[in-house]
């Protein structure tokens, strides 16, 4: 199982930058199976980055809880209609399976085999000595189980119910037997004596086997081939050539096509009842169309693997993939602040460290590795520290994150300046996103004394789009609380040239009294000099919810 690098839900640049450079990383040291994947698709902006960058987009996973086919056994052994006995159980033996599921020649599974039902077609009957000796095969399956020869054959793939006797007495008792039977439905199986082998021909049986490895003469080849009777030479003694014919029978009778079939995508813990309650002995896995993926056993689902996940951009359970608290989080690399939920069963590598951007964190280890990016992944790092510093303008900006651009600069053999201009016109939200995406684009959820909360934030040249669409945002915010049963919603449009933003609310209540901000209008305030989520506007919220607390 691949492990995934993944940053927060409703990802942005730097969540999903970070991700791709540092998977690439991994593979290039510790970790050739790491994934750089996304629980969203990527916003207009970060579309541009991957372009100019031509770096594929991560891989979208928007849960991470094990589906079937992440536990069940891919590499199976299936059977089909017209195999036999013989085939089977070998099959089943070598492998050390006990049951084998029945496919067609499109791989859909009809049906399952267990090996004591199999046993069934052998043992079966064994009181009706006319049931015993019945056989239900072809020529050229017998001829098949015994590694024999035809030395004269009719319709050898001819599905046949055969009757076997066993020249092993007087050849007057065996021909006054053996006309009791009908002709074409007896095969007898006889050593080298002309005496049974006679009779048999003419009474005109289906076939004839010759023990032994002895072969038939010409003269009764000849008569064989008047009277339509298949000649087969086996190389075993009569014994051994009878107990090999019965295994030659088909199979069909014993197939079970009354089965449970678990769909690929179906989550484990869904399985994990339907399971509990069957007795058969496998579950074959299948996809949507019923093609067979893999076979599914109840020790499959005792201790599953869980998935691996390394976070980037976020370290709170709240803002991670579904799924990942049931997972094993490897590492951590971040730079917000700590948040609640996140448990590992060992020590983990766990970086979090007051910079700009987790690309700079990024960036960092490519230096401490000795490995220089490829200018597309360097181009990546540059964008997220471009996009969560603002273009190094924000109060998040530190040292670090200006010496490891001027880094990636010299590496990435693009100008800079006019990029980020690019990167700051391209994909404007609210140009091109319905409202509901927009509060959704890059969108945190917090929770602060009791409270639960979500922050999204979105980067505009200027505020003039913003005016035309308040009243449809602010709706949107107040469905997005609704939805998520949030306390509240906000959004914080920031202008990039002008280093302020507007903080539209859901709904004020209480604590907003306090905020010291000037009010434009229902729910919304002008934010001159705050454009940071991390490190102005949620400290500013967590002050504002513990002193109406405190009140």
């Amino acid at each position: 199982m691949s492990v995934l690098v993944f940053g927060h839900r409703n990802p942005d640049t730097d969540a999903i930058c970070s991700a791709i450079a540092y998977a690439d990383l991994l593979q290039q040291t510790s970790r050739p199976d790491a994934v750089a994947a996304c629980c969203g698709t990527p916003n207009k902006r970060t579309e541009y980055v991957l372009r100019k960058a031509k770096v594929p987009a991560p891989r979208i996973v928007m849960d991470v809880r094990p589906e079937v086919d992440d536990v069940c056994q891919l590499a199976v052994i299936t059977a089909k209609y017209g195999d036999v006995f013989y085939e089977v159980y070998k099959q089943m033996k070598d492998h050390e399976i006990r049951a084998i599921p029945i496919v067609d020649d499109e791989k859909k599974v009809i049906g399952i085999l267990s090996l004591l039902d199999l046993m069934e077609l052998i043992f079966q009957d064994d009181g009706d000595p006319l049931k015993t000796r019945t056989v239900k095969t072809s020529l050229q399956k017998i001829c098949d189980v015994l590694g024999g020869e035809f030395q004269h054959s009719i319709d050898p793939n001819q599905h046949d119910e055969l009757l076997v006797m066993v020249g092993a007495m007087s050849a007057g008792g065996f021909t006054e037997r053996m006309q009791k039977f009908p002709a074409e439905r007896l095969i007898v199986v006889s050593g080298d004596r002309s005496t049974i082998q006679l009779p048999a021909i003419e009474h005109g049986v289906r076939a004839l086997v010759v023990t032994g490895g002895y072969t038939l003469s010409t003269g009764l080849v000849h008569l064989a081939k008047a009277h339509n009777v298949t000649v087969i030479r086996s190389p075993f003694d009569t014994a051994t050539t009878t107990m090999r014919i019965k295994t030659a029978q088909f199979i069909d009778s014993a197939i079970d096509d009354h089965f449970i079939a678990l769909l690929a995508k179906q989550p484990v813990d869904e399985a994990r009842l339907i399971v509990e309650k069957s007795n058969e002995p496998i579950f074959p896995v299948v996809s949507d169309a019923g093609l067979l993926v893999g076979v599914l056993a109840k020790s499959d689902l005792v201790n599953p693997p869980k998935p691996q996940l390394i976070l980037v951009d976020h370290n709170e359970l709240s803002q991670a993939v579904n799924g990942a608290e049931e997972a094993d989080i490897l590492e951590v690399l971040d730079h917000h602040r700590l948040g609640g939920g996140l448990k590992s069963t060992q020590p983990i590598r766990f970086i979090n460290e007051p910079v700009g951007s987790t690309c700079t964190l990024v960036a960092r280890q490519f230096r401490a590795s000795g490995i220089e990016p490829k200018q597309g992944i360097a181009l990546c790092m540059a964008s997220g520290i471009i996009s969560d510093t603002l273009f190094l303008r924000s109060p998040t900006t530190t040292d670090v994150d200006r010496e490891i651009l001027n880094w990636l600069k010299g590496l990435c053999q693009v100008d800079l300046e006019s990029y980020a201009k690019e990167f700051f016109e391209i994909g404007s939200a609210l140009r091109s996103c319905s409202p509901t995406e927009v509060v959704r684009e890059d969108c945190k959820e917090f929770t602060e004394h009791g409270l639960r909360f979500s922050i999204s934030q979105i980067e505009e040249n200027g505020f003039d789009l913003f005016w035309d669409r308040k009243d449809e945002l602010r709706s949107a915010l107040e469905q997005l609380a609704g939805t998520q049963r949030l306390d509240f919603s906000v959004l914080l449009v920031t202008d990039v040239v002008s280093n302020g933003s507007l903080l539209l609310l859901s709904h004020e209540s209480e604590e907003w009294d306090e905020i010291n901000y000037p009010r434009l209008d229902r729910n919304l305030y002008q934010l001159d000099n705050v454009v940071s989520r991390k490190k102005q506007l949620l400290p500013l919220i967590a002050q504002l919810i513990d002193s109406a607390r405190i009140k």
